[in-house]
């Protein structure tokens, strides 16, 4: 207690020897933020210290001018320049912030809470100082720190105008150097003393140490006795590591969110302050090695200030400024379909390539909410060798057991991968979070080095010289993890040298935590679902166009397409976690997307089609449907009869493979799979069945959906009406209307001729809240698994709750389908913008066994966005009979690709055909060099292995196995020979294949 009032009362009062005030003026933009060069010519009115300032998402130039005192910045001192915009004591990054700028335009650094000030140096000239400032008043949303409190301020339309801050103050001042060293050291030992066995002789040894230190310093003359107190500890810090002491290897970070709660234009000023932060800090501490993920961001910076990114390029080149993680940003990995996040690697390792010289080993994602099994391969494919998360430590009910590990996807691929046991990505380098990682370190008597990334994130500014001085301090200092600073490439290498059989973890990593990211915001995940086909049809008939009619390719609209599709994958924008604005321009760019990709695709429709009246048929689908070849086009041929008619107050649809029964309650009262002679569903249950949940998550309610919901349910029977709709012979159906608390919902079941699957369509208007909508079908399958689509595959998912990990897996992620089943027969459920699920089994008293499985629709959270789901959706699943994951798979591209009719001259050839089942084309496209070779990218699908052949339609010259970055594979995994230009493959269960023909 007596060091805590010394530090308090005596050292930090003293870091400044003398302070002077700077003149201030101010100029506010009215609107939106505007460039420095529009800013600097406006007039600049006068600002007083403690004046307010700063409505939410504002920004006001502040320009500081004024004289550099005379006879300041003798020995042991160093002239700053110090700003206080009015901070809180909330954590940085979600408060105000401002950036540094000469009068020139150049940047000097980012001011923050916790890094308020610029070396005077730095901007002035003549002897006087002139600095501008441009601040955000970005509002901290999250205000009382409960995750769930609804907020206004999340909107621009709804924020309010009134000021947020108080200026404090804008000075010149004295920073005492000793002082300022002094505090660090104090720091230092005060964070390692708790840290130390409470009989042990060393930590006797560092609070006597710091006693003498405290009266060394004369509390009169700080300044002048501080030294003395540096003395007085000079022995303790002095004492090296043990030499088993565990090791650390610091690597410099700034976390920051691509978008959360701020919008996409404040990450982007966030970038620059935080980046240009880390470049002033690294010209005061050769030491400092800063990582640095998101190529996104680095666009951002190279876009709006390239003076900025020419000076992290001269880093980079350096090997101080280090690009991660080679994707475009910190996706979700949960909910990108499988060309969508491989496209993250092509194009986050293509932009470092092209402005770096570059290529990150190691995906680096710290902060998504669970990692898929397809992760290993699709990192493996794009050429990366480790992986890095710090997130399952925040797993509910079960710890991860390793933190140094191998881990396996489901094809077997596998990637070195660590956790940083100090549980944190934003460290400060603290006694305690070195303890924490030397305590919790799974992998100690095998192991001894573990990665520790400090600095504070989104837009906190990142490293700190405390920081630094603290890691220096670290390097050996008896009691404490031995710290060095280094690159995540040195950390990896050794850490595998060292370790080179760690244990295997096989399969997802599911977090237990954060399962409504599945579900919120619903139209955000339906334009990623819808975005991710619209790209596929579109580069799919653009190949076609080009190489069947020398149709120029769109080679520049599509990398913008998918760079924005690939941002809003960030995650916390495709979870559903951000504020109401990230949203509502998430899906203002989705609908210009699909805008954009739909003309592409008709051009490119008409285009293959030629000049004609006969109808066509294009199927971008990997598979045949209707008459229609996958990949092509033809006219579409029409099934057997489908018939509908009255019994029992309600209807039955039929065709030769499926009779279904809607009751007057509008619920699938029978669907009976005719070929095999089975009822589908559970004796006594209805299926097509809307449950409405209470929804209160106990800490974060976008995020959250907590096993407890399912303890408040109410099953949607009623209905308003139930009628059958005007049908054709070749679909017939019922529509159903219900209206429940606020909302109303009109629901389609309908039977296609010829189809084994039972589709149903929902247009909901919503206006819930802190309810979740789930759509419930009670199967008689006697299923102790499900298999659930992911990236390039499925995997497989308990249905039973034996332990506490499969109890905890209470709500899952699933692309296109969710399959269960028996040996020989089983039911699929696909859907065409859904991603949350839940899989479960009851025993009846019958003795038979029911599998449910339900898909949650909606939710309605009232934090960040307190108007989340608000408003219309259509949503779309089937229930596909008597089904294997073969037709899960057929089904999901059914729903998902729509059939496409045009007026041509007739049948349109295929680009490739596929023979071998189970083989799927998941992209057609040319060449990212733009060499007019064609890519195709493929996989095997159902889990088995399987032999193939891929035929194109036109001449070619080689063809070449790759990886993700079409760059030929020196030893090919799947391609057996190429004669004739026939690609013929063997392929493992899910393997990934890219395949490049050049053509002739």
């Amino acid at each position: 207690m007596r060091v805590e009032r010394f530090v308090s009362e005596r050292l930090e009062p003293a870091l400044y020897r003398r302070r002077a005030p700077l003149e201030v003026t101010a100029w506010v933009a009215p609107g939106e933020p505007v460039p420095f060069a529009e800013a600097s010519a406006k007039s600049f009115a006068p600002f007083a210290a403690g004046q307010s300032w700063g409505r939410p998402w504002g920004t006001t130039w502040f320009r500081l001018t004024g004289p550099a005192p005379a006879g300041w910045g003798g020995a042991g001192t160093r002239l700053e320049v110090v700003v206080d915009l009015g901070y809180s004591h909330v954590q940085p990054g979600f408060q105000a912030e401002a950036t540094a700028y000469r009068p020139d335009g150049t940047i000097v650094k980012g001011l923050h809470p916790r890094n308020r000030y610029l070396p005077l140096a730095e901007v002035s000239s003549g002897g006087g100082v002139d600095v501008l400032l441009e601040a955000s008043s970005n509002p901290d949303v999250s205000g009382d720190g409960v995750f769930a409190t609804p907020t206004k301020l999340g909107d621009l339309a709804t924020a309010g105008d009134a000021p947020l801050y108080r200026f404090t103050a804008a000075d010149v001042a004295e920073l005492d150097v000793t002082v300022w060293e002094l505090l660090q050291d104090v720091w230092t030992l005060r964070g390692l003393l708790p840290e130390l066995p409470e009989q042990s002789s060393r930590r006797a040894e560092v609070l006597r140490a710091l006693d003498d230190a405290v009266d060394a310093v004369d509390p009169s003359d700080v300044a002048g006795t501080a030294e003395a107190g540096r003395r007085a500890l000079a022995h303790v810090l002095a004492q090296p590591a043990s030499a088993s002491a565990h090791r650390v290897v610091a690597v410099g970070h700034a976390h920051i969110d691509s978008a959360w709660l701020w919008p996409t234009r404040e990450t982007e000023r966030k970038c620059a302050r935080t980046f240009s932060n880390v470049l002033a800090l690294m010209d005061e501490d050769p030491d400092l090695v800063f990582a640095c993920s998101s190529a996104q961001q680095y666009a951002w910076v190279r876009d709006g200030h390239p003076e900025l990114f020419a000076r992290i390029k001269q880093r980079v080149a350096e090997g101080r400024f280090v690009p991660v993680g080679g994707m475009w940003v910190e996706s979700d990995t949960n909910m990108p379909g499988g060309e969508a996040l491989a496209r993250q690697f092509v194009a986050g390792k293509r932009f470092f390539a092209e402005e770096f010289g570059v290529e990150p080993l190691e995906v680096w994602l710290p902060d998504s909410f669970g990692y898929t099994a397809a992760m290993p391969q699709i990192a493996r494919a794009a050429g990366a060798r480790y992986f890095l998360t710090q997130k399952p430590s925040w797993n509910e009910v079960n710890r991860m057991p390793h933190h140094t590990f191998t881990w396996e996807g489901i094809d077997g691929s596998r990637v070195f991968t660590h956790f940083p046991p100090a549980d944190t990505y934003n460290s400060e380098v603290s006694g305690a979070e070195l303890a924490l990682a030397e305590r919790q370190f799974a992998e100690k008597g095998r192991a001894t080095t573990s990665l520790l990334p400090f600095g504070y994130g989104d837009g906190g500014g990142g490293p700190t010289r405390e920081m630094l001085a603290a890691a220096a301090r670290t390097r050996s200092l008896e009691g404490s993890p031995a710290v060095e600073i280094a690159a995540p490439g040195e950390f990896f290498r050794r850490a595998q040298a060292e370790y080179a059989d760690p244990p295997v973890w096989s399969g997802e990593m599911y977090l237990e935590f954060h399962r409504g990211t599945y579900t919120s915001q619903a139209r955000t995940k339906r334009g990623n679902r819808r975005s991710e086909h619209l790209l596929r049809e579109a580069e799919l008939w653009a190949t076609a166009a080009a190489v069947q009619h020398g149709t120029a390719y769109p080679y520049e609209d599509l990398e913008r397409i998918w760079h924005t599709v690939l941002l809003q994958q960030f995650h916390d924008i495709l979870p559903g976690s951000s504020i109401a604005w990230v949203h509502r321009e998430a899906e203002a760019r989705y609908a210009e997307v699909a805008r954009e990709l739909t003309a592409l695709v008709e051009g490119s429709l008409r285009e293959l089609a030629g000049e004609g009246t006969t109808p066509v048929t294009f199927n971008a689908s990997p598979f045949a449907r209707d008459g229609v070849p996958a990949l092509g086009a033809a006219p579409a041929a029409v099934g057997a009869d489908a018939t509908a008619s009255a019994e029992d107050g309600g209807f039955v649809l039929a065709n030769d493979r499926v009779r279904v029964v809607v009751d007057a309650d509008g619920l699938l009262a029978s669907v009976r799979d005719l070929a095999a002679d089975r009822e589908v569903l559970a004796p006594g249950a209805r299926g097509g069945l809307l449950q409405l949940h209470r929804d209160t998550p106990t800490q974060w309610d976008a995020w959250d959906v907590d096993e407890h919901y399912r303890r408040h349910t109410t099953d949607l029977v009623d209905a308003e009406s139930v009628e059958l709709m005007d049908g054709s012979a070749e679909r017939v159906a019922v529509r159903v209307v219900r209206a429940f608390g606020d909302s109303r919902v009109e629901q389609v079941i309908s039977l296609a001729a010829g189809s084994a699957s039972v589709d149903l369509e929902f247009d909901v208007d919503w206006h819930e809240r802190q309810k979740l909508l789930k759509l419930a079908f009670p199967l008689d399958v006697h299923a102790d698994r499900a298999a659930s689509e992911i990236q390039f595959g499925h995997v497989m998912r308990a249905t039973h709750t034996n332990t506490s990990w499969d109890a905890a897996r209470f709500e899952t992620c699933a692309h296109r389908w969710v399959h269960v089943g028996e040996p020989g027969w089983g039911v699929a459920v696909a859907n065409d913008s859904t991603y949350g699920h839940d899989t479960g089994r009851t025993t009846r008293e019958d003795g038979g066994t029911t599998t449910s499985v339900r898909l949650s629709l909606l939710r309605a959270p009232l934090f960040p966005d307190p108007d989340a789901d608000q408003g219309e959706h259509r949503l779309r699943t089937s229930l596909v009979v008597g089904a294997g994951i073969p037709d899960a798979v057929r089904e999901g591209y059914r729903l998902n690709l729509p059939l496409r009719e045009v007026a041509g001259a007739g049948p349109v050839e295929p680009l490739f055909a596929v023979e071998g089942d189970g083989v799927v084309v998941e992209a057609v496209k040319l060449a990212e060099d733009r060499s007019g070779d064609v890519v195709v990218r493929l996989y095997e699908a159902h889990g088995s292995r399987a032999r193939a052949a891929v035929r194109p339609s036109f001449g070619v010259a080689s063809v070449v196995e790759t990886d993700l970055l079409e760059r030929p594979d020196a030893a090919p995994r799947a391609l057996r020979n190429a004669d004739g230009g026939v690609a013929r493959l063997d392929l493992r269960p899910f393997q990934l294949v890219t395949l490049r023909f050049a053509r002739a």
